[in-house]
């Protein structure tokens, strides 16, 4: 049996160049997530959301980018889950995406503020009617006495709502407005190229390289 321990790889597709880099953040990302997305990698848009409790504790927990521009990036979710609370009290987060077959990682770290209600009903109404009433069903990070709870849930819900189902309001977006990103290529011999972009005064970007 293989020693954890022993499990290596060469990183050796790309390299991520100063010169070749985009100036703004934001370009080099829109970038690097459709070459993503162009590539086939599993779940392109996956990505880990990275909050603190009052307890100062960290959490992590995988979700879906659901939109990006110059304002910050969307995701959505149940506002009184865990991670919905800690934000509550800590309006500071981290992302990560990992795109492991192009041997990249993106970090992105601001403040968060939730999206508009008419931002959060436009995409709860796009959503497939499943996912709808799901969000009616599931009462997210609470314990439950088994899997049958959530069905017995779904199944009322659905029933009362048929077809239309409004936007729970415990349900709704949230848009991360970055300060802080930083872009990880793997390279060979473990010196990866790292390029940290962090928001100035005047609103520009400082690139900076930093040491793997």
């Amino acid at each position: 049996m293989t020693s954890i321990a022993d499990i290596r790889k060469s990183y050796e597709r790309a390299e991520l160049d100063e010169a070749a880099s985009q100036a703004d953040p934001l370009a080099q990302f829109d970038q690097w997530l459709k070459e993503a997305i162009h590539s086939d990698v599993p779940e392109p848009n996956a990505m880990t959301v990275a909050t603190v409790g009052s307890d100062l504790r960290p959490s992590t927990r995988v979700v879906l980018i659901k939109g990006y521009d110059a304002q910050g990036i969307v995701w959505y979710t149940n506002y009184q889950s865990r991670k919905g609370q800690e934000l509550a009290g800590n309006p500071f987060a981290a992302l990560q995406f990992h795109w492991v077959e192009l041997e990249r990682v993106v970090r992105i770290e601001g403040t968060v503020q939730k999206v508009s209600d008419a931002e959060s009903d436009e995409y709860f109404h796009s959503r497939p009617l499943d996912s709808r009433v799901g969000a009616w069903a599931s009462p997210q990070s609470q314990v439950i006495s088994g899997r049958t709870v959530l069905v017995t849930q779904a199944a009322k819900y659905a029933a009362q709502f048929l077809l239309q189902p409004p936007r729970p309001p415990h349900w709704g977006g949230y848009r991360l407005k970055p300060e802080r990103w930083e872009f990880w290529q793997g390279r060979k011999s473990r010196l990866h190229d790292r390029l940290r972009y962090t928001q100035q005064a005047d609103g520009g970007w400082l690139r900076e390289r930093l040491a793997p």
